[in-house]
């Protein structure tokens, strides 16, 4: 297994909104990784008080984050003077089963195309025990910065 710090080093995101806390796998056609949810996340103590529940739209941040930046990123070969700024584009999840925190979080993603600096993927979410959590088409762009 490689070593894909470099990667996640040169993400535009930072605590609390970085979502990936391990790439494992890591090619032209797809990304794998994984991100653990903390008890502090800052959006649980509002979502749902006293039974915790991941909101969907950071579930997908997480699967844009693994399944879409890193991968766009590793497809655009960045060095590490390279800034980018990503844009997400469209989703189409589908949300199959609740997650709570410390659970742990598997993202896989397959590339459908990348053209023209767009990058559309199939992307799926399970927990450890193999659970899908979400499934679905995400596409965006990742643009090198000037700041």
């Amino acid at each position: 297994m490689s070593d894909y710090s470099k990667i996640i080093s040169l993400l535009p995101y930072k605590r609390p909104f970085l979502f990936v806390d391990e790439i494992t796998s890591l090619n032209d056609d797809g990304a794998m990784g994984s991100y653990t949810i903390r008890k502090d996340e800052f959006y649980l103590d509002g979502h749902f008080p006293g039974q915790p529940v991941v909101p969907g739209v950071i579930l997908t941040e997480i699967m844009c984050q693994i399944g879409l930046v890193c991968l766009a990123m590793h497809l655009m070969n960045l060095d590490e003077d390279s800034k980018v700024l990503p844009a997400f584009t469209s989703a189409n999840v589908d949300f199959l089963a609740k997650v709570s925190p410390e659970d742990k979080l598997i993202v896989e993603s397959k590339k459908v195309y990348f053209r023209f600096g767009k990058l559309k993927c199939t992307v799926s979410c399970k927990k450890e025990d193999g659970t899908v959590v979400a499934k679905g088409e995400l596409a965006g762009m990742v643009v090198k910065s000037e700041a």
